[in-house]
């Protein structure tokens, strides 16, 4: 079959059997992911070290919180760059401007060690999370246009793609981890910046030659006239938005106003909720939607609560689990101390060596007519989640007994990763698929906002509570942990009381 490089001036070359625009794609999204995963684990060790230690000597609470507002705000921020990218930039331009604001929140973070202080780090996290709203949901919408027959050719080339991402994550991780914690925490920042950099240059120099026209413009309206007022609107309502996030960013770094972390990841998580809420009744009320569109909507509505749920437990790996390798894990390996870091990279490294085996799985269950319904897989997703956190609960119980004073074995918080891991791949992969099968075909692309935002109310919650873990409230421990596994547990129990339904609910499609 020839290669489907229509469109990308590159007829001939290819990339594993691919067009060559997905090599440029791959590098430029393995260097962001490096430089967001990089930095990721290091931010609530760096931000609660205390100041003779190189660090701001936070709580631990305000150092979570403000972990799960950032990876909140990265979720949140994709929806207003798709829309950007959609109407005003065009896919590349938005990928391009995202890798400069990233780069140069790295570059802020990094230099805040000798100029700025905390403004100067907090101004990076603000760029990382403006830049990566730009680039993360534009460039897999690239991807997807590399293949316009699509079908399995074009699953396949998201499989790279994906594989890209962890490989990002898991050198990522290790590399700032081994830097931030043995050599200075500014070393692991400035390594995830220097990886960005590398994404930017890949791409600024690939884009014309492997990419082409390939997202090179916006959609356009064909009236000159609608189209202008359009990108006024849209450039005033960015203008604005700019203006009242530096309003707002210089007078706390003035001292005129404090931010309160926690009570904000806590305001946010309500209004998060209540906007999700408050939009499944508009379309139930007054979104026209038809018997049978209403059954799937409310089958989405329980699939979104169920991964609400997942990534609040799943999404205590930078905090409290990343916490707990610091304080409480016997890291000593033959006489090297292993980064509490490092254990954040066990979870890109099974996605690698076992999303192979779940995609056989699912494949030979489908080929005997035993494949699993979406709300089925996502109870497995929900299950293992819960194992995982069970495992937290021994482990937690273990440390309380001996008052502190022993360190447990690092295999439990592998054992943890692992089935955490097992639950992502039967949960993660079905999210998005399900959101497009079962939406409404009007209400697609505010169903993938739905799906964005149950991982963004997930982070906050991962951020609320990963603080509980520490030396000096050691009682908190098996409490969080007990109270993560429960949750697991009921919704679990709650989707396979549901199977049943939903199935009949939803005869003519497939969930």
């Amino acid at each position: 079959m020839a290669v489907a490089s229509e469109g990308i001036g590159v007829k001939g070359k290819t990339f594993a059997g691919h067009p060559i625009g997905l090599s440029t794609l791959f590098f430029t999204e393995m260097w962001e992911r490096f430089s967001y995963y990089g930095i990721r684990p290091l931010l609530v060790l760096f931000m609660s070290a205390a100041l003779a230690d190189g660090g701001f000597g936070f709580e631990r609470e305000q150092a979570s919180a403000i972990v799960g507002i950032y990876a909140a705000c990265v979720y949140l921020a994709s929806l207003p760059g798709g829309w950007i990218a959609d109407k005003l930039l065009g896919l590349q331009k938005a990928i391009l401007y995202g890798a400069i604001c990233i780069s140069a929140g790295h570059i802020s973070i990094g230099i805040s060690a000798f100029l700025g202080g905390k403004a100067t780090f907090f101004l990076g996290l603000v760029l990382i999370v403006l830049g990566t709203g730009l680039l993360k949901p534009n460039i897999s919408a690239i991807v997807g246009d590399l293949y316009p027959e699509g079908g399995s050719r074009r699953d396949a080339g998201f499989s790279i793609f994906y594989m890209g991402i962890n490989i990002g994550a898991l050198l990522g991780q290790t590399v700032t981890g081994f830097l931030g914690e043995k050599i200075g925490w500014h070393w692991g920042f400035s390594a995830a910046g220097v990886a960005m950099l590398l994404g930017l240059f890949v791409f600024t120099t690939r884009r014309k030659s492997t990419l082409g026209s390939i997202g090179a413009e916006p959609s356009k309206h064909p009236d000159p006239r609608i189209q202008a007022k359009i990108e006024r609107r849209i450039k005033i309502s960015i203008a604005v938005f700019v203006a009242v996030l530096a309003l707002v960013f210089i007078l706390a770094a003035t001292g005129v106003i404090t931010i309160n972390a926690k009570l904000v990841a806590q305001s946010m998580t309500y209004v998060l909720v209540g906007v999700a809420v408050i939009y499944f009744l508009y379309l139930f009320t007054l979104g026209g939607l038809n018997s049978d569109e209403k059954k799937r909507v409310l089958v989405i509505g329980v699939l979104f609560v169920a991964a609400a749920v997942f990534w609040s437990a799943f999404e205590q790996a930078p905090t409290s689990l990343n916490l707990f390798a610091k304080d409480f894990t016997q890291r000593e390996v033959f006489g090297f101390e292993v980064p509490a870091t490092w254990f954040q990279s066990v979870n890109p490294l099974l996605i690698i060596l076992l999303a192979p085996v779940f995609a056989y799985i699912w494949t030979w269950l489908g080929q005997r007519g035993m494949d699993l319904s979406s709300p089925a897989k996502f109870a497995l997703g929900l299950f293992f989640a819960a194992i995982g956190f069970l495992v937290m609960i021994f482990a937690s119980m273990e440390v309380v007994a001996s008052d502190g004073q022993i360190k447990v074995s690092m295999f439990w918080l592998v054992a943890s990763y692992f089935f955490q891991t097992v639950g992502e791949l039967c949960l993660s992969p079905v999210g998005l698929s399900s959101m497009t099968k079962l939406s409404p075909r009007r209400f697609v692309g505010q169903m993938m906002g739905v799906w964005f935002l149950a991982a963004a109310v997930g982070n906050l919650i991962g951020g609320l509570v990963g603080g509980h873990v520490d030396p000096e409230k050691l009682e908190q421990m098996p409490v969080l942990f007990t109270y993560t596994t429960a949750s697991l547990a009921i919704a679990t129990l709650i989707l396979v009381a549901l199977i049943i339904p939903i199935r009949r609910m939803m005869k003519n499609v497939e969930v």
